[in-house]
């Protein structure tokens, strides 16, 4: 299996600990979490080229991806 870029233990490496006990104290941040892993899963899968996808949807997921990032950021600074 090859490593899928931007996991969320790749883009906060210093928020690992954050990140595990958010994902087990908020269910909103379980969920947000979850929902990046799927995007940026299936964003991976588009760029390897084993899905296909129009351009359009592809910078969808990208936005999405970002916005979801955003939100787990400020979590992550707030820490809740």
């Amino acid at each position: 299996m090859t490593h899928t870029p931007h996991e969320l233990a790749d883009e906060f490496p210093e928020s690992a600990e954050a990140i595990h006990r958010l994902k087990m104290e908020s269910a909103h941040f379980a969920r947000l979490a979850d929902q990046y892993h799927t995007v940026n899963r299936e964003i991976h899968r588009i760029e390897s080229e084993v899905e296909a996808a129009s351009d359009m949807r592809t910078e969808d997921l990208k936005k999405e991806r970002l916005l979801l990032k955003d939100e787990i950021a400020a979590m992550l600074q707030t820490g809740s």
